[in-house]
């Protein structure tokens, strides 16, 4: 049997370019991000953050801190690892064009996308980049305005296998002492997420009876504290803590934007307390925070039919943890606090970049 010779060319110049084209025809939403958002606004932020300088002291160059960032990007948006980043990078046309690269071009690895993002976790620059798409929102004219909701959102982490002892030993702030001789398993311990438990209603019966008691669900990780405008839907601000941090205190720890054309501030009953009302009255917030139900009494009339008004606002908020959950399939496979919160920070600015293309297709329809 004659091998075929063609089946082994090399791909040329325009057989490239046509893929390309054809990647564009079919929608390629990398594509679309990189048209929606100059990421160049970053790079000043970027270098500041990594230290990068123009006379480096021999060596391989270090890989251009945009497209790195591009690389997060990809990760958050798609849930990747960094070992399939590598690989998807070196196999997909459409991440290789999003980054700028060519066939022939040097790719970074699993390691260096590592080494990039604890780099900016060290400088704790997620806030900064994060404010930096806000600033170019703003700038653009999405202004935040018509008040502000405010959720959490539990991100599961892998789950911790540890003795009571360990477990005790963590919730005080102290290394167990089996884990002080043995570094290689410390580095793979998560000492800030936490268990919580998450209740959900429980679903009607194909009868249409409805159990008696609602579902306890537990989770261990991490919480995306938000706050989104109610004009245009972006998370203008945003924190991360463990998973068993009280949300309700959030509210009064910088959670809430000041900037906002509108007073309104819309919750559900976690953050309906004396001191997030009094907070809110001060610094000229309007609380359109859920009433709680009476205890050992029927719920008034009256406060049920405005918590549904408001429930109707406030439902805004689940489409940001849908997108995040579903979609983005948000999972936080780092350890620590601060790595989570370079994660979590990179979801809600990839969010917003999302949000951003879906608007712009609805002002163009």
């Amino acid at each position: 049997m004659f091998r075929d010779e063609s089946m082994g060319a090399q791909p040329g110049f325009f057989d490239v370019d046509h893929r390309m084209k054809r990647l564009s025809d079919l929608g390629d939403q990398l594509e679309a991000f990189g048209s929606a958002v100059d990421f160049e606004i970053f790079r000043g932020d970027l270098v500041l953050a990594l230290a990068y300088s123009e006379n480096g002291q021999g060596g391989r160059p270090p890989f251009d801190p945009v497209m790195m960032f591009k690389i997060l990007g990809i990760q958050a948006a798609n849930n990747l690892s960094d070992e399939r980043t590598e690989f998807l990078i070196n196999d997909r046309l459409s991440f290789m064009r999003f980054l700028g690269l060519g066939l022939s071009d040097r790719v970074p690895d699993a390691r260096t996308i590592w080494l990039f993002r604890e780099k900016l976790t060290k400088a704790e620059a997620i806030k900064t980049l994060f404010a930096r798409f806000d600033a170019a929102l703003r700038v653009a004219g999405y202004i935040a305005m018509s008040g502000q909701i405010v959720d959490a959102s539990l991100i599961a982490a892998p789950r911790q296998r540890n003795t009571q002892a360990e477990k005790r030993a963590i919730k005080e702030g102290r290394i167990p002492e089996d884990w002080k001789d043995k570094p290689a398993k410390l580095r793979q311990k998560d000492r800030d997420a936490r268990w919580t438990v998450k209740f959900t209603r429980a679903k009607p019966k194909e009868d249409g009876s409805t159990p008696p008691l609602d579902l306890a669900i537990p989770v261990f990780g991490y919480q995306n504290h938000i706050s989104i405008d109610c004009g245009f839907g972006f998370v203008r601000k945003w924190a991360a803590t463990d998973a068993a941090a009280y949300e309700g205190a959030r509210l009064r720890e910088g959670l809430l934007d000041k900037t906002n054309t509108a007073s309104g501030v819309w919750a559900d009953t976690a953050y309906r307390s004396a001191a997030n009302e009094a907070f809110m009255e001060k610094h000229g917030f309007t609380s359109r925070v859920h009433r709680k139900k009476p205890k050992g009494r029927a719920m008034p009339g009256a406060i049920r039919r405005a918590n549904n008004a408001k429930s109707k606002i406030r439902a805004r908020v689940e489409h940001v943890f849908a997108a995040q959950k579903d979609r983005m399939d948000l999972f936080i496979r780092t350890i620590g606090i601060a790595r989570a919160t370079t994660k979590i920070g990179m979801a809600n600015l990839v969010y917003n970049i999302k949000r951003l293309l879906c608007l712009r297709r609805r002002l163009a329809a």
